[in-house]
């Protein structure tokens, strides 16, 4: 059965008649790798990956600003979307006249291995989908060899002005578990991106911080100031490895593993 996040099954295509339109920059990038370029004829603009292929592909405005014109021109017959980066109400009216919308919603690492497959059961490409949870596997084993230490409480800004973290209940902070990561959260916050604000106790509370180069703009100088003033280690971190699932979660693997190595010593 090849059911997506919302329990919707779908049937697969026959290669090479399928029109799709991705409005989830990282599945753009995965259904590249998994050699479905040729059906796809819309993206967002922030669909970046790979870029000699995506800049023939037509865009069809953002992620939450899509332009349904756009889309309806294209006429597809499937509609990428994820439940965190796309508008429920975009989605529901573009559901009435495309005719199949596939969601996703991977919330961990592994649950790429069920994203490659869905969609490559999908779209003809179930070979090339075994080759990339064949790869995830290699990526995920040599980071779990790894010897374990010492368990953090980390900081993960992904915005400034206002502050902005993620909660545990997240992509991010789950890629952070798998090396003994526990992310920080403003106390009583349940929210999945929360605001906060510094303070001594914050800095007490945590054991070190990551900037995130998405979608905030992080940068090095950013971090060394930061650093100045919280008087913990701070780490400019690259945003896609660390919340891009899809297939860049391969190399977000290895990352990681680089990340926690670089780390230990901190």
């Amino acid at each position: 059965m090849l059911v997506d996040a919302v329990g919707h099954a779908h049937q697969p295509v026959a290669p090479g008649t399928a029109r799709i339109v991705s409005l989830v920059p990282s599945i753009t990038e995965l259904l590249c790798d998994l050699g479905l370029a040729a059906s796809l004829v819309g993206r967002t603009g922030f669909c970046i990956h790979p870029a000699e292929v995506v800049r023939d592909i037509a865009k069809v405005g953002g992620t939450k600003d899509v332009r349904a014109d756009k889309v309806r021109a294209l006429a597809p017959t499937h509609l990428i979307v994820n439940i965190d980066e796309n508008e429920k109400p975009t989605v529901d009216a573009l559901a009435q006249w495309v005719p199949h919308v596939v969601v996703t919603h991977p919330l961990a690492p592994r649950d790429n291995l069920a994203l490659y497959r869905l969609l490559g059961g999908i779209f003809g490409a179930e070979q090339r989908a075994e080759a990339l949870c064949a790869e995830f596997e290699r990526e995920y084993a040599l980071l779990h060899a790894l010897p374990k230490g010492r368990p953090r409480t980390m900081l993960y800004c992904i915005w400034k002005d206002p502050w902005m973290t993620v909660g545990c209940d997240t992509y991010i902070a789950r890629m952070m578990e798998e090396i003994g990561w526990q992310v920080w959260q403003p106390p009583g916050q349940a929210a999945r991106y929360p605001v906060f604000g510094w303070s001594d106790e914050l800095a007490r509370a945590v054991d070190g911080v990551l900037l995130s180069t998405e979608p905030y703009r992080f940068t090095e100088a950013h971090a060394d100031a930061l650093e100045r003033q919280v008087g913990k280690p701070v780490w400019l971190v690259d945003g896609e490895m660390m919340s891009w699932y899809g297939s860049r979660a391969i190399a977000g693997l290895r990352y990681l593993r680089e990340l926690a190595i670089s780390g230990s010593g901190g």
